[in-house]
């Protein structure tokens, strides 16, 4: 029986030292055992890499950035549908994704299918309501301090012990030994990101993610946790391994039974030396070591493509323990009129 071909737009096409997830998430989707798909890219910058992979990417559109508003994308996914007639598009960026979100009523009246967290889901485990999220749903998160003003830095001696952790509102994050550096990451994070700046306590211990998939209605689809292997100097994942822990696992449907969390998620974990778990970030999308799950026997891409078109998808019950991924990196060449096409035209 012959599959049905899907046109697909992803996002998060960068594959750089902190990689977005849109590669992963596409090489997921070419091995689906319940459709074909055309991918369409979506690129902000014309040096992202995903755009030049043409065995990964078969056509690729630039969009504005994410501060340009609803207003301005809006106009340029109607022009994309108009010529390759989406059936779903997949964010994959954290900071795209509140206009997506605003934008799915609008998408799905045109025949465009997404699946991600509601509104609320979204801005309830934002970084600055992360404490509160923990307090509310009995999950141990790290102390942790929202600062809008430098003044205020001065005070964190008495609150904290150092290191502390000083994180930006969508990315970034340092440690901090000082007091002095505190200032120099909370002007480099501000300049970057904006305001406001977090200061989290500072967990001693060994560092996890769990990525998987909620029904929206407090189902499991999918769940896998994975233990860091080797870590960049930015704090992200170059290799890592599938696990079996069960405390995690039962942590993560917890999570999703409780919140009703609809979409892919990463849940960023540290276990200190008494194995108490403490949750660091819910990330509010599949992240960029997603490929793991297709190793592993859970194809969580494709399960969330299938969600997004109104599908029944039953929950995956077993995974392999002990996949391993190894991120590399490799010189792509690039002829000078393709770069021009997608700069000039916005196209490729």
């Amino acid at each position: 029986m012959k599959k049905r071909k899907l046109n697909i737009a992803v996002t998060g096409l960068n594959a750089v030292d902190s990689p977005g997830p849109g590669v992963s998430v596409i090489r997921a989707l070419r091995e689906a055992a319940s459709f074909d798909v055309r991918i369409i890219g979506l690129a902000y910058e014309s040096l992202e890499p995903g755009i030049y992979m043409h065995e990964i990417v078969d056509k690729t559109y630039q969009i504005p950035y994410p501060g340009a508003g609803t207003d301005t994308l809006l106009p340029r996914l109607e022009y994309i549908h108009s010529k390759e007639k989406l059936d779903v598009i997949i964010p994959n960026f954290d900071a795209e994704l509140f206009p997506f979100i605003k934008l799915e009523k609008k998408l799905q009246a045109m025949g465009i299918r997404m699946f991600l967290p509601t509104l609320h889901q979204f801005e309830e485990r934002q970084k600055v309501n992360l404490f509160e999220f923990g307090l509310k749903y009995g999950i141990k998160v790290p102390r942790a301090r929202v600062l809008y003003d430098p003044s205020a830095i001065k005070s964190l001696a008495s609150e904290f012990s150092f290191p502390v952790i000083v994180k930006g509102k969508f990315y970034d994050a340092s440690i901090a030994y000082s007091l002095e550096q505190v200032r120099n990451f909370y002007d480099r994070i501000s300049a970057k990101w904006g305001l406001p700046i977090i200061i989290q306590e500072f967990i001693h211990g060994t560092e996890f993610n769990v990525t998987g998939l909620g029904d929206g209605k407090g189902k499991t689809i999918a769940a896998i946790p994975m233990r860091k292997q080797y870590i960049t100097d930015k704090g992200k994942a170059w290799g890592g391994i599938s696990i079996a822990d069960e405390t995690m696992l039962e942590l993560t449907r917890r999570f999703l039974k409780q919140t009703k969390w609809r979409g892919g998620f990463e849940l960023e974990l540290m276990k200190n030396k008494d194995n108490e778990l403490y949750l660091l970030e819910i990330n509010p999308r599949l992240p960029a070591w997603i490929y793991l799950s297709v190793g592993a026997g859970q194809n969580i891409p494709e399960a969330l493509v299938n969600l997004a078109l109104g599908k029944k998808v039953e929950s995956f019950r077993e995974f392999s323990v002990g996949k391993m991924f190894i991120r590399y990196s490799w010189d792509m060449i690039v002829d000078r009129e393709e770069f021009e096409q997608i700069s000039i035209y916005g196209e490729l």
